[in-house]
C-alpha cells in the first residue's frame, strides 16, 4: 500500500415524485471507479420528511458500493491465489 493513495467520494441525491435516488461514487487517482445506487420510496401513509428519505437512499447506495468494492477485492485475491476468496463476514 502506498501512503499517498487517495480515494475521493461523492454522493448525489435527487427526489422525483416521492422517490429518492442516491448515487455514491468512489474514485481512485488510478481511474478505478465504483458506483453504488440506492432508493427510498415514500409510503403514502407517512409524512414526507425529505431528510429521512435521503438518509435511507444514501445508506442503501453506500451498502451497494461496499458490496461492489468487496467483490472487486475478492476478484483480485482470487486472481493472485487461484483460490476462492472469503472476504464477506
Amino acid at each position: 500500500m502506498n501512503a499517498d493513495d487517495r480515494w475521493s467520494m461523492e454522493v448525489f441525491v435527487a427526489e422525483i415524485d416521492g422517490e429518492t435516488d442516491a448515487q455514491a461514487r468512489l474514485a481512485k487517482a488510478d481511474n478505478r471507479n465504483f458506483c453504488g445506487r440506492g432508493t427510498a420510496k415514500l409510503n403514502p401513509a407517512d409524512r414526507n420528511v425529505a431528510a429521512i428519505g435521503e438518509e435511507i437512499a444514501i445508506a442503501r447506495a453506500l451498502s451497494d458500493l461496499s458490496h461492489k468494492l468487496l467483490h472487486s477485492a475478492a476478484v483480485g485475491v482470487e486472481s493472485m491465489t487461484h483460490e476462492k476468496a472469503h472476504l464477506h463476514r
